[in-house]
């Protein structure tokens, strides 16, 4: 299991399971994103419209899968740190197996001009002192 400094507890709820009883491989998607909002709020202490990033790229790398309702648990952290964009890499388990792996690219964008903008010093220095 990776180390990571930052975890979010989610439930596997009813509507994410398919018709034979497997999570959909799309809704890993969403947990990662509340994940990421989880992260964004607790350690960056950013919410809502100051969250001001989009996602440029997702990779799911799938293991095994969840099958039934039970907590998961995504572990995440900032991998790499750029002038306008950084790099986030999760890990999911469910009844302590891990069951996918994930990474996504986020990049800051001015919110009037819509165009890529610096990684605020505040964040910089948050995500340096909890995860790197």
């Amino acid at each position: 299991m990776t180390e990571f400094a930052y975890e979010s507890k989610l439930d596997v709820r009813f509507r994410d399971l398919d018709p034979v009883g497997h999570v959909n491989n799309a809704v890993y998607a969403t947990y990662c994103e509340q994940a990421r909002i989880d992260y964004f709020r607790d350690v960056l202490k950013v919410e809502g419209s100051d969250v001001n990033t989009v996602l440029a790229n997702v990779e799911i790398n799938y293991r095994k899968p969840i099958e039934g309702l039970g907590e998961l648990t995504i572990a995440l952290g900032v991998s790499e740190v750029g002038n306008t964009s950084f790099e986030m890499e999760y890990e999911l388990s469910f009844e302590d197996e891990v069951v996918a792996t994930a990474s996504s690219v986020q990049v800051v964008i001015d919110p009037e001009t819509k165009e890529p903008a610096p990684i605020p010093n505040e964040w910089r220095e948050r995500i340096e002192n909890f995860d790197i």
